[in-house]
């Protein structure tokens, strides 16, 4: 048990040597999880560990500082957009408040609400980053 253990962490830390250089923090995630998992549970820790590790990985993948550069020197709207709910990384924004594509990079679009500015994914309105 132990060396099959063994065998399969040295596998996994050889395959995520060769991610490394994806620089997407999902992969990333993904295979330092199942690395995680694999060490801690086996084949099985390894997949729930991938999975988990994909995950937080999206979670925490910032945009490029072009984009927060963008945003932080963009005209504010016009008009003021107050919503009642907290701003919080990983949830959506509410319909009601509208999003602006970012023109360089149409993956990364903003928002400024309750006059904080915030860098979203246009698909999902998901909040990626909060400008401080």
């Amino acid at each position: 048990m132990i060396s099959k253990l063994l065998i399969g962490a040295a596998t996994a830390a050889t395959l995520m040597s060769g991610v490394a250089f994806a620089q997407s923090s999902t992969v990333n995630g993904a295979a330092g999880g199942a690395v995680t998992g694999a060490i801690v549970g086996g084949p099985v820790g390894a997949a729930v560990g991938g999975v988990a590790g994909a995950v937080v990985g999206t979670a925490i993948d910032p945009p490029p500082e072009k984009v927060v550069t963008y945003v932080r020197e963009a005209p504010a709207p016009s008009a003021r957009v107050v919503v009642k709910e907290k701003i919080v990384v990983g949830q959506p924004l509410p319909e009601t408040v509208v999003v602006t594509p970012i023109p360089d990079d149409p993956t990364y679009a903003y928002a400024v609400v309750n006059d904080e500015r915030v860098i979203v994914e246009p698909s999902s309105r998901k909040v990626i980053q909060v400008i401080k």
